[in-house]
């Protein structure tokens, strides 16, 4: 259902989006008028036009073509999920913004314009964004299904709380399951936290893994790599920090599965040990991988042809959890 504008919107903010809302309601009735409705799951947006050079048909949602059309009115019934809407999911808020566009003709004295559509719905209790659980065909090789979820202190079954207290670890695995394939190597290439389910150039954020598989903040805490029960898992020690302290916590990873023969500086697993150094999880022998986690690790091999040249990658969210302070 649509969500009411909160009342800890501050009052300044709300005062210039009404005078600004305002003023675009005013400019725009001068020779048209929206009407919109956000339904569950739908977006009607009827745009009535009184300029009788416009034409209609040239309209756009998003890259969407009017559902109906007249000569004076450009009618869009469409599902939030096409014509390209935009999804942010903040807290319990989920908002959807497109734009509604005029594309003009190159012989006509209307200019081209843009209008916003933005909707705002209440996100519902039993929604969360999907932990990917795809399955991919490789080269008829067989189908590769991953998983990552938040375990207990020993790995041994699924976490009994998504609640952790700041100082201790949470523990996450990750896995690929290889049936026909050929073996495979799952690494965390990248790993960040957020307040949100869906990353947005807005979203806030605390790097945990970057650099191609440089578990960063093992130099700041005491997170590290578990040692591997398989080459098709990878366990993580997660230690909590103070970044949204109480609040949801989202960790979003790129999963890589990987030959094993082929690790490099862009494909491998590294943390850091006090008083050592960085540290390659799956062959010390090999460390030297792991120094360009200081500057930028590049490749100095050609890749593998297991799935062209990134190995088979695939984005996962996991959450929400939350890190409590115990002293509060």
């Amino acid at each position: 259902m649509p969500l009411k504008v909160s009342t800890s919107v501050s009052h300044r903010f709300f005062k210039y989006f009404c005078v600004l809302l305002l003023s675009l309601v005013a400019a725009m009735s001068v020779y048209a008028d929206m009407n919109l409705e956000c339904g569950p799951g739908f977006v009607t947006v009827v745009w009535t036009e009184h300029r009788a050079q416009v034409d209609t048909s040239l309209f756009r949602l998003g890259n969407c073509y009017p559902t109906s059309l007249s000569a004076r009115e450009a009618v869009f019934n469409v599902d939030v999920n096409d014509c390209h809407f935009k999804r942010l999911v903040t807290g319990n808020q989920m908002t959807y913004t497109n734009d509604l566009v005029y594309i003009s003709s190159p012989d006509s004295h209307i200019a081209p314009f843009t209008h916003p559509v933005v909707c705002v719905y209440e996100r519902p209790k039993d929604w969360y964004p999907m932990i990917y659980d795809p399955v991919f065909n490789t080269y008829g090789d067989g189908e590769l299904v991953f998983h990552i979820g938040l375990m207990n202190d020993d790995f041994s079954g699924p976490a009994e709380s998504t609640s952790f207290p700041l100082g201790s670890f949470i523990p996450v695995m990750a896995s690929v399951e290889q049936k026909t394939h050929q073996p495979l190597l799952l690494l965390l290439e990248e790993c960040v936290a957020s307040t949100t389910p869906e990353l947005q150039p807005g979203s806030r954020m605390f790097p945990i893994i970057t650099n191609k598989g440089c578990l960063m903040d093992s130099k700041v805490a005491r997170s590290r790599f578990e040692p591997r029960q398989k080459s098709s898992e990878i366990h993580l020690s997660l230690q909590t920090f103070r970044f949204a302290l109480g609040e949801e916590v989202f960790i979003h990873c790129q999963l890589v599965a990987w030959a094993p023969e082929l690790l490099d500086h862009t494909m491998k697993a590294c943390h850091y040990v006090k008083d050592y150094g960085w540290v390659l999880l799956d062959n010390p022998d090999y460390n030297n991988l792991c120094d360009c986690c200081e500057s930028s690790c590049k490749s100095r091999r050609r890749r593998s042809t297991i799935s062209g040249n990134h190995g088979i990658m695939q984005k996962a969210v996991l959450g929400p959890l939350t890190i409590t302070d115990v002293t509060s």
